[in-house]
């Protein structure tokens, strides 16, 4: 290669901010990153880029099991390797008090999908894997629609419960729906079987968990004990049931929020070629969700003028009506200068069941369409 046909390539950080277990599937790993790696090398052949993405991995354990210290030091180790943009992290715990340091000293953009808009602010955004505000609104309609009249709550102690449980109530409120009984219970798997007796007791239509997922893993057992099966409901925690079985587990029976959708085009398109690519297509939410972060990044640095920080903020601003992968059919992706939460529409949250297979879900409906 010449002088002056090499070009440094750009740096994008992958900060993740809970430890995958060592039982998980190598190739489920893969279909996390995998989406960037595909999208990328086809900009690159098709011109759209002019100089290579190196994405830098960094694999920490943050909160609710680790520290927010190590998310902030292995943001810094990020900037300070020459990323333009960082990519996470993803858990609300950690992305709140992040944000301060961003503003404060980093000054490099982040895109996450924290489900919090306090995490937004001038160098963040986010696709929101869910939300704190737009879940709770969606599980009551989800329960209301089944002529379901009382709901018991089950909330992990942390941030996210507390934002979740603050805006479920006004939801219930506004379609009738009485909150009969609330439990704290931990963030992570311990022993939950009192709260789940004390709820029984009071025998509510419906249950809701609250919270990022590991807590209801002893739920179910607790549950077949009392020969009780009320329907239950919870958020985009519905998606941690592909990391293990154990999790498969807990998850099995609820209906939860999801973000892949079989009728959305733009994303079986993707995975066309992802199939085409790797030999392997994998039907749940992560890959589509990752394409739309890769879009994402690719609108960013190929309009970038200077290719900085600065310059892949102000990008990012003026993406537009991309069409999603994620979500219903329809969902769209647009940013602002103080528009920094980038799914348009009630539709990118759908609600899905797993199947017994322990490989599949299916799609119980999209929000708002009767």
């Amino acid at each position: 290669m010449s002088y002056e046909s090499h070009a440094e390539p750009i740096k994008v950080g992958f900060l993740f901010d809970f430890k995958l277990p060592d039982s998980f599937p190598e190739a489920m790993r893969l279909d996390y990153t995998r989406p960037f790696d595909l999208i990328f090398k086809e900009a690159l052949e098709n011109g759209v880029l002019d100089r290579p993405v190196e994405i830098i991995y960094s694999e920490v354990e943050g909160l609710p099991k680790g520290t927010i210290k190590a998310v902030i030091d292995a943001y810094e180790d990020l900037v300070n390797q020459g990323c333009l943009l960082v990519f996470g992290p993803m858990i609300t715990d950690n992305c709140e008090p992040l944000r301060e340091e961003i503003e404060r000293r980093f000054r490099v953009p982040a895109l996450s999908m924290t489900g919090t808009e306090d995490f937004l602010g001038e160098w963040t955004f986010s696709l929101p894997q869910g939300s704190m505000t737009d879940e709770p609104i969606v599980w009551a309609h989800l329960i209301a629609k089944r002529g379901l009249k009382t709901v018991g709550i089950i909330m992990e102690q942390s941030l996210i419960g507390e934002h979740y449980v603050k805006n479920f109530r006004k939801a219930c409120k506004d379609l009738g729906i009485s909150v009969i009984a609330e439990e704290v219970i931990p963030q992570t798997a311990q022993d939950v079987r009192a709260a789940v007796e004390r709820l029984h007791k009071v025998r509510p239509d419906s249950l809701i968990h609250c919270g990022f997922g590991f807590g209801v893993v002893h739920v179910n057992p607790v549950l077949a004990e009392l020969n009780w099966d009320p329907p239950r409901f919870m958020g985009t925690a519905f998606q941690n049931a592909w990391i293990n079985q154990t999790m498969w587990d807990a998850v099995m029976g609820w209906i939860g929020l999801d973000q892949y959708d079989e009728g959305n085009l733009v994303g079986q398109a993707f995975l066309d070629r992802f199939q085409e690519a790797y030999g392997r297509r994998p039907e749940y939410c992560a890959p589509v969700m990752n394409h739309d972060f890769a879009q994402i990044m690719l609108k960013a640095f190929s309009e970038a003028h200077p290719l900085t920080p600065l310059g892949v903020k102000q990008a990012l601003e003026r993406i537009k009506m991309l069409p999603a992968a994620a979500g219903a059919p329809g969902t769209r992706i647009s940013f602002g200068k103080y528009m920094h939460r980038g799914w348009v529409g009630a539709g990118y949250l759908v609600a899905r069941k797993l199947d017994p297979d322990g490989i599949n879900s299916h799609l119980i409906e999209r929000f708002g369409q009767d």
